[in-house]
């Protein structure tokens, strides 16, 4: 759930949980990917939920959430795992073979709970869930073809909900039995007070970071007092050096990979394909990196 490298408004909450009448509505929560890919275009896939998902979500009479992007990296991960858990229904995006992308979808799979599975049509099936039914959208977004792709998504979250757990079980084609799902556990007045301030210390993070987007000329160090400084939309400030998202980083000569994002608290490096590290500032490496090969 890396932060992607180009500053997008955050999402959470972009819907209310009751219609205008007060009456609760169904929850669809998306699984896809969230920071910016290679192959596709910074922002892309914001603009496939804003364009493509939420309206089908809408068409089908469901509320579309999604974990948010600029918080993903403050975002308690109870929270984005319940939403998985306990949605109505999961729209899950396969393209680009995101690793968390399916390691949230085997999250679903285990409880067998009703899922969508979408993918443009650049990307390859997967293998091992090339038996489970997937709907394919173009990716380009073009206006002409967007609406019949939305009406796609739409039919399969009614049949999805329709069918219930007959269609895209995992656990069915393999015939075992889903999880058990977890029994609500009470906790103490301390406990709640503390996962209340930690909430909200993460929106107050969230809020800050979208501020950047309509401000860039303030660093977010300026506003969090972090030792990353934020240069600019796609360039970090990183021990006194300017580094750029996909620039190589080494210590003592030793190349680690290169910038995939930064926060204020860490920066994530891409070692290999499909394989992040995450190094935080308290890391005592993090103060050897550079971007000089020597």
């Amino acid at each position: 759930m890396a932060a992607t490298a180009k500053a997008q408004k955050p999402v959470e909450n972009d819907q209310s949980n009751d219609d205008d009448k007060g009456r609760p509505v169904k929850s669809c929560f998306t699984i896809m990917p969230i920071a910016n890919m290679d192959d596709y275009d910074d922002g892309h896939f914001s603009r496939v939920y804003e364009h493509l998902i939420k309206p089908a979500c809408l068409q089908a009479g469901y509320v579309a959430h999604r974990a948010d992007v600029v918080a993903s990296s403050n975002y308690i991960i109870i929270d984005i795992l319940q939403k998985i858990i306990e949605s109505d229904i999961v729209i899950c995006d396969l393209s680009g073979r995101n690793p968390n992308v399916l390691y949230e979808l085997g999250v679903r799979q285990a409880f067998n709970l009703p899922t969508v599975l979408i993918k443009d049509k650049k990307t390859p099936r997967i293998f091992d869930i090339q038996g489970l039914r997937t709907i394919e959208y173009r990716h380009t977004l073009r206006i002409d073809e967007v609406t019949a792709d939305i009406a796609s998504i739409q039919n399969s979250i009614q049949e999805t909900a329709a069918a219930r757990n007959d269609v895209n079980s995992m656990l069915q084609l393999l015939g075992r039995s889903a999880a058990p799902l977890p029994q609500k556990v009470e906790l103490s007045n301390d406990t709640s007070v503390i996962l209340e301030s930690l909430k909200d210390i993460s929106r107050r993070i969230t809020r800050l970071e979208s501020s950047r987007s309509s401000n860039p000329d303030v660093s977010l160090d300026e506003i969090l007092d972090a030792p990353i400084k934020r240069l600019g939309a796609t360039t970090f400030e990183i021990n006194k050096e300017p580094v750029k998202l996909g620039e190589e980083l080494f210590i003592s000569g030793k190349s680690l990979g290169w910038l995939e994002s930064a926060n204020a608290a860490n920066i994530v490096i891409k070692t290999k394909p499909g394989l992040l590290r995450k190094i935080p500032i308290s890391d005592p490496d993090f103060g050897k990196l550079t971007t000089l090969p020597f």
